[in-house]
C-alpha cells in the first residue's frame, strides 16, 4: 500500500516500513503519530482512492523514532565597497518517523 499524507504544510508520498524525515512535530521517542490520507493505493495503482481532501477511514500510523536537527545551513550577506558583512547560521528541527501501518 502507498499513500499520500500532508504535514507541516507539505505531502509526502509514503509506503510501509518507510523512514521519512518531516517538520517537527511535540512528541517524544517512540509514541505513535496518525495522519490522514490524501490518496491511498496499492502499489500498482489499480484500486486508488483519491479523497476530497482527504479520505474518509484511511489513516496512516507511525512511530516517532527520533527528534534532532538537521545540519547547519550559512546564509551569508555581502555588499562590496561599504564594509558589510553578516554571517549566519540556521539549523532546522525535524522528526524521524517510521511508516508502520497504511488502513484504508
Amino acid at each position: 500500500m502507498i499513500a499520500i499524507i500532508k504535514t507541516g504544510g507539505k505531502q509526502y508520498l509514503v509506503e510501509e516500513g518507510q523512514r521519512l524525515k518531516i517538520e517537527k512535530l511535540e512528541k517524544e521517542v517512540g509514541d505513535k503519530v496518525e495522519f490522514e490520507a490524501l490518496l491511498v493505493s496499492n502499489e500498482d495503482g489499480s484500486d486508488a482512492k483519491v479523497g476530497t481532501p482527504i479520505v474518509s477511514g484511511a489513516k496512516v500510523t507511525a512511530e516517532v523514532l527520533e527528534q534532532d536537527r538537521a545540519d547547519k545551513v550559512f546564509v551569508i550577506k555581502f555588499k562590496s565597497k561599504s564594509n558589510y558583512r553578516r554571517k549566519n547560521g540556521h539549523r532546522q528541527p525535524y522528526t524521524l518517523v517510521k511508516i508502520e501501518k497504511i488502513s484504508a
